[in-house]
């Protein structure tokens, strides 16, 4: 029999429990006294034995500052470990966050005029014929030098085509150098060898077939392969359409451009939205363009959330109140929204936020809190939901004891040993 000093034990708030005493004396057998002291000894011991009992992760001891080192730089030197304190999400945090951000796109816009200026520009010029291309030659008043192959072939068919070793046969002209000329210089060689056969020349030559310079798009694009250049300059913008575009899965702000051996990125998203013109750079034979797809522009949910998961961001654009959204709210029935937080480590410095949601109006902060790649919104655990999993732990344990207790012996003469 336990006297009136039986005790019954309720959850605190921040995970310690208070003790009452009932009035009434209570029958308890042995097993379920066993399971009840193993209750008392771990709810007696405080916050951290129920941390180390209770299933699921608790964000509890990270109230004022993260629970654990991470690495982090201070002035410009290698990162050291310090624990980051967390700051609240409040009207003052998003005003200070508002002007950093306008700072910060004004410095990425001179950074990105400055790597675009790093790019080698290609200055636009007059096509030159090189091997594989296809000339169309006319000699005027000459229709067996002009179409000697017939009349109903096609200009690929019974045009001129350049060898490998960059050289054309021409009728009365034999072979000639045309590797690296441009159509004017060619027809000023051909006009003065054929003045010897034919008086008054007139003769004029065009490229029909652009074979020999090309560039690559490979990626994200609804056709990648390779791209012909012809005598109109070619451009990033032009490359990406004529590519048929990006798809959905491509992320046009992580452009990288590949010349000589050296990578630079091109930012074709600040070009359609914003107009950055000097993003659109020349490109030249044997650029490669890979357009990356949005993968790393994820955002990881976890927590006491209803659809926990990681949800890519749509053009690196989401606000904390629509990625909660996304994920189909918090858990009614174990979360505490009092405590949201928004851990931050993809920087030289991270950063950890929180957000008190327990009032709806919070939302409104949290629409206008921006979200960036790699970003953690982790939804803590409420404190009765712990002891819940607490004394769903030990139930069964209690029972066990309990009719372990109760279980006659013959061998002790009907008596427990």
């Amino acid at each position: 029999m336990i006297e009136s000093s039986s005790r019954f034990f309720t959850p605190c708030l921040h995970g310690h429990f208070n003790i009452s005493t009932a009035a009434a004396p209570l029958a308890l057998p042995r097993g379920l006294r066993y399971g009840l002291a193993l209750a008392m000894a771990v709810l007696l011991s405080g916050c951290g034995s129920l941390g180390s009992v209770a299933p699921g992760s608790s964000a509890g001891n990270m109230r004022q500052q993260s629970a654990v080192k991470l690495p982090v730089k201070q002035g410009g030197e290698e990162a050291v470990p310090a624990n980051v304190a967390v700051q609240a999400i409040t009207a003052e945090l998003i005003i200070a966050q508002t002007k950093a951000l306008a700072a910060e796109s004004a410095q990425a816009v001179n950074t990105s005029q400055n790597q675009a200026a790093a790019v080698p520009s290609y200055q636009p010029q007059d096509y030159r014929v090189g091997p594989g291309d296809v000339l169309t030659i006319t000699v005027w008043d000459h229709p067996e030098l002009t179409t000697p192959a017939g009349q109903y072939r096609s200009a690929n068919e019974s045009g001129t085509l350049v060898n490998e070793d960059g050289k054309i046969f021409y009728p009365y002209v034999g072979e000639v150098l045309v590797n690296g000329l441009t159509p004017p210089q060619i027809r000023t060689i051909l006009s003065k060898k054929l003045a010897a056969y034919i008086e008054k020349v007139q003769l004029d030559v065009r490229v029909n077939g652009f074979r020999s310079k090309r560039i690559y798009v490979v990626g994200e694009v609804k056709v990648a392969g390779l791209l012909e250049i012809n005598d109109i300059a070619m451009t990033m913008l032009e490359a990406v359409n004529r590519a048929g575009g990006v798809t959905t899965e491509a992320d046009p702000s992580r452009i990288l451009l590949t010349r000589a051996g050296t990578t630079y990125r091109v930012d074709l998203q600040a070009l359609y939205e914003n107009g950055a013109t000097w993003q659109n750079i020349r490109l030249e034979p044997g650029d490669v363009v890979n357009v990356p797809d949005r993968q790393q522009n994820k955002i990881f949910v976890l927590g006491e959330i209803s659809k926990p998961g990681s949800y890519v961001m749509n053009k690196r654009r989401s606000t904390l109140a629509e990625v909660l959204s996304d994920a189909g709210w918090v858990n009614e029935l174990t979360s505490n929204p009092g405590w949201i937080y928004v851990m931050r480590g993809n920087a030289d410095t991270p950063e950890l936020f929180h957000l008190n949601a327990s009032s709806p109006d919070a939302l409104l902060l949290a629409d206008r809190f921006p979200l960036r790649p790699r970003d953690i919104v982790y939804v803590d655990v409420a404190s009765i939901a712990r002891w819940n999993r607490v004394i769903t732990n030990i139930l069964p344990t209690a029972t066990l004891l309990n009719t372990i207790s109760q279980t006659q012996y013959p061998l002790f003469g009907g008596r427990q040993p």
